[in-house]
């Protein structure tokens, strides 16, 4: 299973977004904390959808926290600092892909120490950053496809008609 990190997430939207997008995957979230947010906010709750109390989420009161309940792990870390594509890193079923908090990022006192474990997606010219779902979405969606969308509904049924032949 998939795991997606998400270092002091500021917006409540986004992270209930990136749970949605968790569920529909089967994939963890890891929070680490601060957050700028509750849990219980009604944003969180409301882009999250209905589907934020089937999510397998985990807190961490900060990131030493976080590594040290999850010894070994295999981190990713996305930050466009990076000069590593996400479409060059091999993703392993079980790995972790980390991604900062909205006004900065992973800070680079932890990038500093894992050049080879960063990705970045390209992006044209001067753009600062992407929306941080829409990030972790096109990542994601890498990582699944390379481990050939296990456990997942690969078949589309239209409701009402059938597809022509």
């Amino acid at each position: 299973m998939l795991n997606i990190v998400l270092y002091e997430p500021e917006i409540p939207a986004n992270t209930g977004n990136i749970g949605r997008t968790c569920v529909a995957t089967g994939t963890r979230l890891h929070l680490i904390e601060p957050l700028g947010f509750r849990l219980t906010e009604k944003n969180l709750k409301r882009a999250g959808m209905d589907y934020w109390n089937d999510l397998d989420v985990t807190t961490y009161i900060d990131y030493q926290d976080f590594l040290e309940k999850n010894p070994g792990a295999k981190i990713y870390m996305a930050t466009t600092k990076s000069p590593n594509l996400y479409t060059d890193v091999k993703f392993e079923d079980d790995c972790y892909i980390m991604f900062g908090k909205e006004s900065a990022g992973i800070p680079e006192e932890i990038l500093a120490h894992h050049k080879e474990d960063t990705l970045r997606i390209p992006m044209v010219g001067d753009i600062r950053s992407l929306n941080l779902g829409n990030s972790v979405a096109i990542v994601l969606y890498e990582a699944l496809r390379q481990n050939g969308f296990a456990g997942m509904n690969t078949e589309g049924h239209l409701h009402r008609l059938e597809w022509d032949k």
